[in-house]
């Protein structure tokens, strides 16, 4: 394996053991995990691998192959009992961080080499930050013995990110990438994963070269809904609905809610503010029918269901389908289509170039598409019926401006190689 003889270059010894770990195209729900709503997310082959090995001291040596070869400090050296400071979001401040958040779990390891080799853009929305982490756990589980499950490595990998580096991320991306597949991750602890029926079409994935930061566009949208539901305690005096909200977006019964029971309250809040509450109740509610389209087929009521939320248009749409799974594919892909309108239109985080990729996509044949990620940046994903379309939908992308695109594929969780 590549990775593996580079690190047999950089170090003259051979690895103990090489993990790898999949990127993520963040498919329903985006920007809810940190409202601990439940979350689907999709494993696909674009990996992070990392190979590892024992040093003969105490410290620690991690090269990023990506980061040489660009001519950029690549490199993150520190002792393994004393991985400080960890400023910034540098190469070396991840690595720091995933050891890190080992000891505070009450976990030490020895000293120990790796090299780390990602075949995902960086900043791109697909995870690549949390692959890294997960990838390096699970090399460090088997070269230490460490006998760490994937819900452990996980929420390791969350914590290194989270309560180490302070980035106000969710679960998604490190849950995501320890399981792999088409997941249905819930992500209040205690944190479960559900593995979903995979979809029979194509996906393509297009990097619009546009960087990101999750640590930059979290915040803000945190710090609106937190203060549109102290307006709304504020008015409400009925102690049933009271019961259900809090001032911190993390402690509300956002399931429990709905659209119908908030709008007096909604409608008294200033515009900005009435968006990131709706987009927070609708995103969920579709996510909802997806997932029951995705576990038990599509039936006319559930149709019937889908057309009040996102427009009667979609009875229109199925009624091209030839039914089953292409009756499936278009219900979903019409449902990742809304939710990248309410990302664009309520919570305001698309960008010219992202609605435009969505567009194209769909003129191409896609049945839907959506932006992956914190957004403002980064890249979209789309779901078509066969790879035909979805080749076609790579071009369209590149002609239309997107730096790169893949036809990606749903891949497992981090495994050793």
């Amino acid at each position: 394996m590549g990775v593996a003889r580079e690190f047999r270059s950089f170090f003259r010894r051979d690895p103990g053991v090489t993990a790898s770990a999949p990127g993520r195209v963040d498919f329903l729900n985006t920007h809810q995990d940190y409202k601990g709503l439940p979350v689907v997310a999709i494993g696909i082959n674009l990996r992070v691998f990392t190979a590892v090995g024992r040093s003969s001291s105490g410290d620690v040596t991690v090269v990023s192959g990506n980061l040489m070869d660009e001519g950029l400090p690549c490199i993150a050296r520190f002792n393994a009992r004393d991985p400080y400071p960890i400023e910034g979001r540098s190469f070396s401040s991840y690595v720091k961080a995933v050891v890190a958040a080992l000891m505070r779990q009450g976990i030490e390891v020895g000293g120990f080499n790796a090299f780390i080799r990602g075949y995902l853009p960086i900043a791109s929305g697909l995870g690549s930050s949390a692959a890294l982490a997960v990838s390096l756990l699970w090399g460090l589980n088997e070269l230490f013995s460490l006998g760490l499950g994937r819900v452990e490595v996980a929420e390791i990998a969350y914590r290194a990110e989270h309560d180490v580096m302070g980035i106000p991320c969710g679960r998604l991306d490190q849950y995501a990438s320890a399981f792999g597949g088409v997941s249905l991750i819930r992500t209040r602890p205690p944190c479960t994963v559900e593995e979903l029926p995979r979809i029979n079409g194509s996906l393509t994935v297009l990097d619009t070269g546009v960087k990101h930061s999750t640590a930059e566009i979290h915040p803000v949208r945190q710090g609106e809904l937190a203060e549109a539901l102290q307006l709304i305690l504020r008015g409400c005096s009925d102690p049933g609905l009271r019961s259900k909200l809090s001032s911190n977006y993390w402690d509300v019964a956002w399931e429990e809610l709905s659209e119908e029971e908030l709008k007096p309250y909604v409608n008294a809040l200033p515009g900005r503010l009435a968006r990131r509450v709706l987009f927070t109740l609708r995103m969920h509610r579709s996510t909802v029918l997806a997932v029951r389209a995705l576990k038990g087929g599509v039936t006319k009521d559930l149709v019937d269901e889908v057309a009040e939320v996102i427009g009667r248009s979609m009875k229109d749409t199925l009624s091209e389908a030839g039914g089953g799974a292409d009756a499936l594919l278009r219900l979903v892909g019409a449902i990742m289509t809304y939710q990248h309108r309410l990302l664009s239109e309520l919570y305001e985080v698309s960008s010219p170039m992202l609605d435009r990729l969505v567009e194209v996509s769909l003129k191409a044949g896609a049945y839907g598409a959506k932006l992956s990620g914190a957004g403002l940046g980064g890249a979209v994903v789309a779901l078509s019926p066969n790879a035909e379309v979805a080749e076609a939908v790579v071009r369209a992308g590149v002609g239309a401006g997107a730096r790169e695109g893949w036809v990606v594929e749903v891949d497992e969780g981090v495994k050793v190689h």
